[in-house]
């Protein structure tokens, strides 16, 4: 690990991921509505520092998952309408984002899965995955923050040099034989706390974009769980969709997936073909 790159504490980041983590499993094991422990039971169970519980409340509340009710405690908020476009033949493309991008290590060990990323990625909590957490950088400048989680038993001797150049999933193929297929992603907006925005050089709440993505190899196989945070000051998703009965013949020719954000569902109830390419765009400051 790069100890330049990080002005924290070893762990820090580690530390305030497995916090969030313990509070999304509460979340995901009740219904919108249901309260959740106090912050005080909080700390005790997961033996953390108030400040450290409030942080990661604090991140959860901002991203719309928890609700805060004063004099009568936290609960877990409504569920988000969620839109997703399908249709029988879909084509999608991901053109490489602009700009040169780099990546510097803030964190990278072999932990224990955990009840919540064990679910994500098939695995037992006691299984061992690799967790990195580095920040990646376009043209030099930081653009976003990536915790990711691999399964440790199809990287053995995965190296910081690999998670620092060049593309992950072409490491994966070359040095490990692992072959991605499939991720599912999802995008929301959100703000970066205070330890984020220290990170990405930008002010403490500012606009941010929340990624989150479980890829899957050739077998179907969860190989990673990754969520991301990208500044919302630099970056945005832009797409290109062929709509409507003119799409058939290019669909045609395209692999399935994708996600079409912006598009009224009853706009195309009678599922016509959509063909969309993304990309993202870094905008220049």
């Amino acid at each position: 690990m790069n100890a330049d790159v990080n002005s924290q504490a070893p762990g820090a980041v580690l530390k305030r991921e497995r916090v969030r983590d313990r509070i999304l499993e509460l979340i995901e094991s009740r219904r919108p509505g249901d309260p959740i422990p106090s912050e005080r039971a909080l700390c005790a169970d997961f033996g953390v520092s108030r400040p450290t519980l409030r942080a990661a409340v604090d991140e959860l509340v901002v991203a719309g998952l928890l609700v805060r009710e004063h004099g009568r405690g936290m609960f877990v908020a409504p569920e988000k309408i969620t839109q997703e476009l399908v249709s029988e033949r879909q084509g999608l493309t991901l053109p490489q984002a602009s700009g040169a991008w780099s990546s510097r290590l803030l964190e990278f060990t072999t932990i224990q899965a955990g009840a919540r990323v064990g679910r994500k990625l098939r695995l037992s909590p006691a299984a061992r995955i690799v967790y990195v957490a580095r920040l990646r950088l376009v043209d030099g400048a930081p653009m976003a923050i990536e915790h990711l989680h691999i399964r440790a038993d199809l990287v053995p001797g995965l190296s910081a040099q690999e998670l620092e150049s060049g593309d992950l999933y072409e490491h994966l193929r070359e040095h490990h034989d692992v072959h991605v297929r499939e991720a599912v992603q999802a995008i929301e907006p959100t703000v970066v706390t205070r330890a984020e925005a220290e990170l990405l050089d930008v002010p403490e709440l500012s606009p941010a974009l929340l990624f989150e993505r479980l890829t899957s190899d050739t077998t179907g196989r969860p190989v990673e769980y990754v969520h991301s945070l990208y500044r919302g000051d630099r970056y945005r998703i832009v797409s290109r969709l062929t709509l409507g009965p003119a799409a058939t013949a290019t669909a045609a020719a395209e692999p399935p997936a994708g996600h079409h954000p912006g598009i009224p569902p009853g706009d195309f109830a009678h599922r016509d073909t959509v063909v969309s390419t993304t990309r993202g765009d870094v905008q220049t400051p």
